[in-house]
């Protein structure tokens, strides 16, 4: 889900809320397509007990940045209290059990001191401690993260993932979704015709175009983009428009991993 405060609703951002089917809720890139198999392997499903009968639900993605945490969004996080979580590693299909996950529970919670509830400030991120650690089953590996500061060009072609609402009528995917979406630069992004004071040196913008975007279900989830040799997570979905997700000059809105890594190694370590 793709994240909302009270004094930012009269701009109609999606906001995180538990959905109403406890049982499988699951939420899609717009404008994506299936993920081959086996790819973007730190993507995962973090998902919720919301009514402690051990029935979980697709709540927001992830991306696995060492064997025992996991890097989502501070929006995500419904309570403070671990047991209501478990993370699903090696996950494809949601409504498939394929022999490549692996379903772990969270033992600590860390969000970001600088988080206030308010998307608009910013620090929309947090980390979770695995109650026991990943492995290495050939489903999953260790997201690389970028270069401290490092800034993304503006038009620099990126990929969303995530199992995140298909469109305006909620139709949900079965399988993780990939796109392509375009960075916006900041002092694009932070015009008025954009998102304006809304978007800060702390975020990527991406998107835009009314074609591609993220959408509930993707908060939390990964912005993958190729730099310096490798895939890096440069960003951590976490707002959008309301209503159509895929807005014209409206661009999906991620947590700027590389001005957070000294927080984010404070805590892994």
């Amino acid at each position: 889900m793709i994240g909302l405060v009270a004094f930012l609703s009269c701009i109609g951002l999606i906001w995180a809320e538990t959905p109403f089917n406890h049982r499988v809720h699951n939420e899609r890139v717009i404008g994506g397509s299936n993920a081959k198999p086996n790819t973007w392997k730190w993507q995962i499903s973090l998902q919720y007990d919301s009514y402690n009968d051990g029935s979980f639900y697709h709540l927001c993605g992830g991306s696995i940045i060492d064997s025992l945490h996991i890097m989502t969004a501070a929006h995500c996080i419904l309570s403070t209290d671990p047991s209501g979580y478990r993370v699903v590693a090696g996950e494809y299909n949601l409504y498939e059990y394929e022999g490549s996950e692996q379903f772990i529970r969270v033992s600590t919670i860390y969000i970001h001191p600088g988080w206030t509830g308010d998307l608009g400030n910013g620090n929309d991120i947090a980390i979770m401690r695995l109650a026991d650690p990943v492995y290495d089953n050939g489903y999953v590996a260790i997201a690389e993260l970028p270069y401290p500061e490092e800034e993304l060009p503006h038009t620099f072609t990126c990929q969303i993932t995530g199992w995140g609402l298909l469109d305006f009528y909620g139709s949900t995917p079965e399988v993780l979704q990939v796109a392509p979406i375009n960075v916006v630069e900041h002092k694009v992004c932070s015009q008025h015709e954009w998102w304006g004071s809304l978007a800060r040196d702390t975020m990527v913008c991406a998107g835009g175009d009314g074609v591609i975007s993220g959408c509930q279900g993707d908060s939390g989830g990964p912005l993958n983009c190729f730099t310096n040799g490798a895939w890096r997570v440069h960003g951590v979905v976490s707002y959008g428009p309301a209503g159509m997700c895929n807005q014209w000059k409206k661009p999906t809105v991620f947590t700027r991993v590389s001005v957070f890594e000294d927080w984010i190694f404070s805590v892994i370590r």
